[in-house]
């Protein structure tokens, strides 16, 4: 069996970010992938400006606490004011450009004006140069690239763009995914499930994933367990995706048709990976047409049990899509955290466990680790790597994984 290491390195050496892209407007790309550098077309901030409300001096008049100065000149944001003469000082408000001939800001905490003054300020601290004042060009600079190709587009980095000045950015086109679920014994929510059926939860849940990571997703519905179903929706699926994602139907059984459907259609290879929940694992290629040069989609299939079906869509179908979309693809960083619990029954397979966060900072274990118990995912909120053979007594420090970290 292949580690998941194994698994994930091959799955990766075949992923190639897609070509296309289109520039759209910059309140459209959240969530969206940057095809291209962009650099700032502006100085961030324009002008050397203040962080602080309070008086802008020359240092030369401040040298000395309770120096008197007289107010010259009065500077809001988005105002500039004139040449700071020797004696005199402007009250100057967040943001607003530091006029000529001022080197320093005394926030108005450690100034005071005399009482029945109105044009006189006493400096209480004096000033180092440079104190409050925020450089020309100190973020970005003209010409300056301002963020890289691959970046994932948060709103932070929209600010960045704006302030940029920029008003289009060139994304990458989205990936596109196809899913369909094999098994007769599947029904859809608010249909009557006959003798021996089940609704089908993958639908939602990978559906719900590939939407999560800004795929254009198509659901194609549940699949018959029959040969030429499987290969009628392989052909489907195929002509305008990326991708074509399955859930069930990669065991062995004679009701599972994904593996010869596949071979039929393209290529596959069915691996067994030494991971718990989540052991079979399907990866290949659908041809497009017969037409070599309109090439291929690529194609995952997954086990059809609920939490194997959601562990592995996190573990190997997520890193595949973010490559495909340009992202930096590896697995979320983990954290070591303290056990609260007692799981005796080492596995030989690497094993991910649902946990949750206590309240004193522990992990809790879900006490029904099943693969078809969906609700201890639910109920979790991330997973412990469990390496393959060792045994967690309470109290160990274990390796754990949040599901928000994973599904973002």
């Amino acid at each position: 069996m292949l580690t998941a290491q194994q698994a994930l390195d091959h799955l990766l050496s075949h992923a190639k970010p897609v070509e296309e892209s289109e520039s759209i407007s910059m309140q459209a790309t959240l969530g969206r992938v940057l095809a291209e550098n962009v650099s700032s077309l502006v100085d961030v901030p324009p002008l050397d400006n203040t962080s602080m409300d309070g008086y802008a001096v020359r240092t030369a008049d401040t040298q000395n606490s309770g120096s008197i100065l007289r107010i010259a000149q009065r500077i809001p944001a988005g105002s500039v004011g004139i040449q700071l003469e020797p004696g005199t000082a402007a009250r100057i408000f967040t943001g607003a450009p530091i006029p000529p001939g001022a080197d320093a800001v005394v926030m108005q905490e450690d100034c005071a004006v005399p009482e029945g003054v109105t044009d006189q300020v006493q400096v209480n601290i004096a000033p180092v140069s440079g104190q409050w004042i925020r450089r020309r060009g100190e973020d970005l600079s003209a010409g300056k690239m301002a963020l890289t190709a691959g970046t994932y587009l948060r709103p932070q980095e929209l600010g960045v763009a704006a302030s940029a000045g920029l008003t289009h950015l060139n994304v990458k086109r989205r990936v596109k995914v196809a899913a369909f679920f094999t098994g007769d014994e599947l029904a859809l929510p608010g249909e009557p499930l006959k003798p021996g059926g089940i609704y089908n939860s993958n639908r939602d849940t990978l559906l719900a994933c590939l939407r999560s990571l800004g795929c254009d997703a198509t659901d194609l519905g549940i699949v018959p367990d029959r040969l030429d179903a499987t290969r009628a929706a392989l052909r489907k699926a195929s002509k305008d995706h990326d991708l074509i994602i399955t859930s069930g139907g990669v065991s062995v059984g004679e009701e599972d048709h994904i593996k010869p459907a596949v071979n039929a259609e393209g290529r596959l290879d069915l691996w067994q990976i030494a991971i718990k929940p989540g052991k079979p694992l399907a990866f290949g290629a659908v041809r497009k047409s017969d037409e070599p040069k309109e090439g291929e989609a690529w194609f995952i299939g997954l086990p059809g049990n609920p939490v194997s079906s959601f562990v592995t869509f996190l573990l190997f179908v997520r890193p595949f899509i973010l490559k495909l979309q340009g992202r930096e693809a590896k697995l979320p960083q983990s954290y070591l955290m303290r056990a609260d619990f007692d799981w005796l029954k080492a596995d030989r397979r690497n094993e991910f466990l649902r946990v949750k966060i206590n309240a004193v900072g522990g992990l809790d274990l879900f006490p029904n680790q099943s693969s078809g118990v969906l609700t201890s995912a639910s109920w979790g909120d991330g997973l412990v790597d469990c390496p393959p053979g060792q045994p967690i007594k309470k109290g160990d420090m274990v390796k754990y994984i949040p599901f928000d970290a994973l599904l973002k």
